[in-house]
């Protein structure tokens, strides 16, 4: 079929059989829930969604149900994601297994409908498994996966993923749907005596109640310890969902030509396709190029990214988000693993246009400034900056 990525994520969600859908509308997730509202007044799909009145109580929702062992589901965008932050946290350190979309979308002010990463990745704190998918395939795809992932034993902590606002959530691509008996072959029911936590009426007992100095530190490795196990998790989920599927799947990240690339492009999100034909275009200039995608943001693939930049002279790492006083995120983490080799570039904020040319641009740049000797990991670059309002005449790129 042709279909957008928010209705692509419905489908997944479906597929995946979730029992509890809780969710307050917000552009441009909006689609998501309407589509599952209309999938269970159908009867297309068994569970029951519930209207609440802010994303702090559908959140408040899912957290309940996913306690008492139902299969829970929940999206949001950009200020959705700020009301709820405080049962975001309250999900991922009380590691309830449940899933969530984000449609990442600039955060205000000034007000802004248009994409951004900086809304997902300013909850990378708080427990739970981050991933931002590419296309529309991948957006259905991941829709199941994560729920294999968020319910496997060695887990058990929940997971978010995003999609880029417009560029993704609202563009129609082709999507093939995995038939059903598949779908639940690949994603068994979820056996609640598996649970960390489990409410029962029968059993009553109460959970994330106060804990003293004497535990807390080891409440908080036993979730270090279940996201480290995620990694091989997710690879393990990524070959079996493509094995089912027959479409091949990435894991923690995807490695496009690293192999022999001199300058290696990091990227997430749904930009990467232009990463991709820019890094092809460069190599039919002479300069060997590859692209590492990041589909995990957490656990961050540390291993990964070493691996994939090898020996490369180069790398330009596009935060398509950014944190006040330090940098982009991205950046910053990948040159924690990958050290003065991360050139830092800051591009696409508030839906701005990331163009292949512009890859190719930050890619040469890059490599400009590992030949001559600087410092890369000082080198930020805000890529086509026309004009800061507080300092008229800021750097930029071509």
């Amino acid at each position: 079929m042709i279909a957008t990525g928010n209705h692509a994520v419905a489908y997944g969600v479906r597929s995946a059989r979730a029992e509890v859908v809780a969710a307050y509308p917000i552009t441009p997730q909006t689609q998501i829930v309407e589509k599952l509202s209309e999938f269970m007044a159908s009867g297309e799909m068994r569970g029951r969604y519930i209207r609440v009145e802010s994303e702090h109580s559908a959140l408040s929702a899912c957290y309940g149900a996913a306690a008492c062992g139902a299969r829970a589901f929940t999206a949001t965008s950009s200020q959705g994601l700020l009301y709820m932050n405080e049962m975001v946290f309250w999900t991922g350190l009380g590691r309830i297994p449940m899933v969530m979309a984000v449609v990442n979308r600039t955060l205000a002010p000034p007000w802004s409908i248009w994409n951004e990463h900086t809304d997902q990745l300013a909850q990378r704190d708080a427990g739970w498994i981050s991933m931002i998918c590419e296309s529309v395939q991948e957006a259905y795809d991941t829709s199941i996966m994560a729920f294999r992932v968020a319910e496997d034993a060695e887990v058990m902590q929940p997971v978010m993923f995003g999609l880029d606002a417009f560029s993704l959530s609202h563009t129609a691509e082709r999507l093939d749907l995995m038939p059903q008996e598949d779908a639940d072959a690949f994603l068994p029911r979820l056996d609640p005596s598996m649970l960390p936590v489990l409410m029962d009426t029968r059993s009553p007992a109460t959970y994330g109640n106060l804990t003293g100095p004497d535990a807390m530190m080891e409440v908080r490795s036993a979730i270090r310890d279940a996201l480290e196990r995620s990694k091989r998790v997710i690879e393990e989920a990524a070959g079996a969902f493509g094995r089912a599927s027959g479409r091949r799947q990435a894991g923690l990240v995807e490695d496009y030509r690293c192999g022999d690339a001199e300058v290696v492009i990091v990227v997430a999100g749904a930009s990467s396709g232009d990463a991709k034909d820019a890094a092809d275009a460069l190599r039919d200039q002479g300069t060997r190029a590859g692209v590492l995608r990041m589909k995990a943001v957490r656990p961050f693939p540390s291993e990964a990214i070493v691996r994939a930049v090898g020996g490369a002279k180069a790398v330009a790492v596009v935060d398509r988000d950014y944190s006040f006083g330090m940098g982009g995120i991205l950046a910053t983490e990948a040159a924690s693993v990958v050290g003065g080799r991360a050139a830092r570039y800051v591009a696409g904020l508030g839906g701005r246009d990331i163009r292949p040319e512009d890859f190719m641009g930050m890619a040469a740049d890059a490599l400009r400034a590992a030949e001559s000797g600087d410092p890369a990991q000082g080198h930020e670059v805000w890529w086509g900056l026309r004009r800061s309002p507080s300092a008229p005449g800021g750097q930029g790129g071509a």
